[in-house]
């Protein structure tokens, strides 16, 4: 148990001493931030440990490759491929064992079958490179709010180059993080009863600050307390998703950040105009996937989702995987990344936009791709569907599909080899619900997991 007491949170005897094991860098400039972070009167309760796990080389490789980031055109267009496409098809079949068991590399990227969530859930080991440094590799396990619950695997490095894409996108917007040691630099949010949540630094920008807080009330001695902390840490970033930035908009918060990035759901533009409202700063729709990290940011001077990576090439593919012309709607499907651990070819997404070339680059236009979703309960409450996909995970089930009537009837729908745990998902959800129904889900793949008729559900 961790008990608060006197305005401090007690950690456990020794706990301090573990953060040079998840920040090995960590300075003393580093020990203070985490210290300002946990110690704060009105902190919430951090119910984890996490951190950067960069070496020293690292550190330096991160900031080179920032700089690459930052100055990288991206040109391509079906025509004219990018150039780096050959040689990473040609390494990821020689290393990669789902790909050494296809024999020699086709000629053409076309001739690749294409993949989707539902063959890395099968056997993730497949796909990891058999020279990736397994002593060096995480790995994280995405919630699966819209199709197979899924083990991603990673390194220290692939979690550090996110920051450099979220700086490529606030570049756009003419924005420059600067904040640095003694300054808190990004802010996560969460809305959800059950969240992971820690603290850590980032050894790019000086040690500055960084959280992952839970904005759901149980976290927090007070529900004051979350204004008053987000008020005195002052980060200079706060990213979140519309549904946990539903919830910001309704705290006295007093403080202005340079941006708000919204990921992993999709920011309705009515969400947005309200947060730039009440926020002053501008607020950044992030397409980003947990399998592929950002991929593009939306632009409404250049009609859609620029994308982001040099080295992701799109294509949008008809339900038969044949590419279709630029200007018609598809899946979009990814070659590439900056996962080494991961390298995706030709990876169906589940989300669908078309494809356009113009002065910014390829751009996704009319991009859907998974909505936030909130259930109301027995007792008139809001949960966030990832409660409900927490309070699932007993189960081993792949698939399923979670539907709210107009009347407030909840339908489970299971796949048929999953129907004998039926008992038990009512179960589990009866403390939202009460009683609820179970019917056959007749779906093979990737589905809209959450779904609702009240108009109050989506965020």
């Amino acid at each position: 148990m961790v008990a608060r007491m006197s305005g401090e949170w007690n950690l456990p005897v020794g706990a301090w001493e573990l953060d040079r094991d998840y920040c090995p860098t960590l300075t003393q400039a580093g020990v203070q931030m985490l210290a300002r972070l946990r110690g704060h009167p009105s902190a919430p309760m951090y119910r984890n440990r996490s951190g950067n796990k960069l070496l020293a080389d690292e550190v330096q490789a991160l900031r080179e490759y920032e700089r690459e980031v930052m100055d990288a055109a991206i040109v391509w267009n079906l025509e004219a491929p990018p150039a780096w496409l050959p040689a990473f098809i040609a390494r990821t079949y020689a290393t990669v064992p789902y790909y050494q068991a296809c024999g020699s590399p086709p000629a053409r990227l076309l001739d690749v079958a294409p993949i989707s969530r539902a063959e890395l859930a099968h056997d993730i080991a497949a796909f990891v490179p058999d020279n990736v440094d397994l002593a060096r590799m995480i790995n994280f396990q995405t919630t699966g709010t819209t199709g197979h619950p899924l083990l991603i695997a990673s390194h220290p490095l692939v979690a550090g180059r996110y920051l450099a894409y979220h700086k490529r996108a606030l570049q756009r917007f003419g924005i420059t993080l600067r904040h640095g040691a003694g300054q808190v630099g990004v802010m996560l949010l969460g809305h959800q009863r059950r969240c992971f949540t820690y603290v850590s630094v980032t050894p790019t920008m000086g040690e500055s600050g960084l959280a992952k807080i839970n904005l759901h009330v149980d976290d927090w001695r007070h529900p004051d307390d979350r204004a008053r902390y987000l008020d005195a840490m002052a980060p200079e970033m706060i990213a979140g998703d519309p549904i946990s930035f539903a919830e910001l908009l309704t705290l006295p918060m007093t403080h202005q950040p340079a941006a708000l990035l919204s990921v992993s759901m999709m920011l309705l533009p009515g969400m947005r105009k309200r947060l730039e409202e009440r926020f002053g700063c501008p607020v950044l729709d992030i397409y980003s996937l947990n399998e592929v990290g950002p991929v593009a940011v939306f632009d409404e001077q250049a009609g859609g989702h620029v994308l982001l990576q040099h080295r992701l090439y799109v294509e949008i593919l008809d339900a038969d995987g044949r590419p279709v012309p630029d200007g018609e709607r598809g899946e979009i499907t990814v070659t590439g990344g900056f996962n080494f651990c991961l390298p995706l070819v030709r990876y169906r997404t589940g989300d669908y936009a078309s494809l356009a070339h113009g002065p910014h680059g390829p751009v996704l236009v009319g991009l859907a791709g998974r909505s936030p979703l909130r259930y109301r309960t027995s007792t008139s409450d809001w949960i966030n569907n990832i409660d409900i996909t927490h309070a699932l995970k007993p189960l081993a089930i792949a698939l399923f599909g979670v539907h709210q009537y107009a009347d407030g009837a909840v339908e489970l729908r299971l796949s048929p080899g999953a129907m004998p745990q039926a008992g038990h998902a009512r179960a589990l959800l009866a403390p939202f619900f009460g009683p609820i129904t179970v019917e056959v889900l007749l779906a093979e793949d990737k589905i809209i997991q959450y779904t609702s008729d009240l108009q109050d559900a989506y965020a």
